[in-house]
């Protein structure tokens, strides 16, 4: 997500070879995209090596893009709190499906407008709010996020073995990633390429000596795609789910549940709040 006109629509086509962005999904492609800052889901199937996989994007059109920003990621916020709420219902339902329908959102990919300044005081704001309830992966420019207190995807404190710390570690110095997104091909070398043509020459999209593009899709979808998804589940997930259900004011009655403050109510939450897992669905949100 990020203020209009930074590429999101086609740097999405590009990360997973398909047109699975709002815009390019859309039979007026040319539509011009409101400003406001609304939410807007496209779920598309995608396949790679016979794999077939659900992903849904969720695109923000309007962030960032009015004279007025205050308060301007609290949309954003409540929707992915919703989808927490959505899970947490359905897995306290008493007659519960055996896999649940996993709507969450597992990354949030944040474009950063490449001026080659400090960071806009919105950026810092956005991602401080956001960094607690879903992994973010900075795209674009290159600034200290850590040294301003921004949680940013994939965090160390969540490395298990050495092997994985050397994996992310190489990973971290690439942050924010510097990529370039486009649907042309080119002929390089007699070969065809994804790139972008310029007076200096071809930028070459999958070329790592070009952009840091390879570097972005192999964490979203391929070496880290399930981690993402951990990271959502047991750690981002389940901070919502404990502070949901140690609330005094939450009724959930409806689903069969004792009222909030008996014995048997209390006993519940302790009991869901220990960790219990169930199995979801595969499917995937950006």
């Amino acid at each position: 997500m990020s203020q209009s006109g930074l590429g999101k629509s086609t740097l999405v086509n590009t990360l997973f070879k398909s047109r699975v962005s709002r815009k390019s999904c859309s039979s007026l492609h040319q539509e011009r995209i409101p400003k406001t800052v609304r939410i807007h889901a496209v779920s598309h199937m995608i396949e790679e090596k016979g794999v077939k996989m659900k992903l849904t994007v969720v695109d923000t059109p309007g962030f960032g893009d009015h004279i007025n920003n205050n308060n301007c990621w609290e949309p954003i916020v409540s929707y992915v709190n919703e989808q927490y709420e959505k899970y947490l219902r359905e897995e306290l339902n008493v007659m519960r499906k055996r896999r649940i329908p996993d709507t969450r959102v597992h990354c949030c990919v944040y474009f950063l407008p490449p001026t080659g300044h400090r960071l806009r005081a919105i950026d810092l704001e956005f991602m401080k709010h956001l960094g607690s309830i879903v992994s973010i992966v900075p795209v674009i420019i290159r600034q200290d996020l850590a040294a301003n207190g921004i949680q940013v995807y994939p965090q160390k404190q969540y490395d298990e073995d050495p092997e994985e710390s050397i994996l992310n570690n190489s990973i971290r110095e690439c942050i924010p990633f510097a990529v370039v997104g486009t649907d042309r091909e080119h002929q390089v070398n007699g070969n065809k390429v994804l790139g972008r043509k310029t007076k200096w020459g071809i930028i070459e999209v999958e070329n790592a000596a070009h952009c840091e593009f390879s570097h972005l899709r192999d964490l979203l979808i391929r070496s880290h795609l399930q981690d993402l998804k951990d990271v959502t589940h047991n750690i981002l997930y389940e901070t919502y789910r404990v502070r949901r259900l140690n609330q005094a004011n939450v009724d959930f009655s409806e689903l069969g549940l004792p009222p909030s403050g008996s014995p048997l109510y209390s006993s519940v939450c302790s009991t869901l709040c220990s960790g219990t897992q169930d199995t979801c669905e595969g499917e995937s949100q950006l």
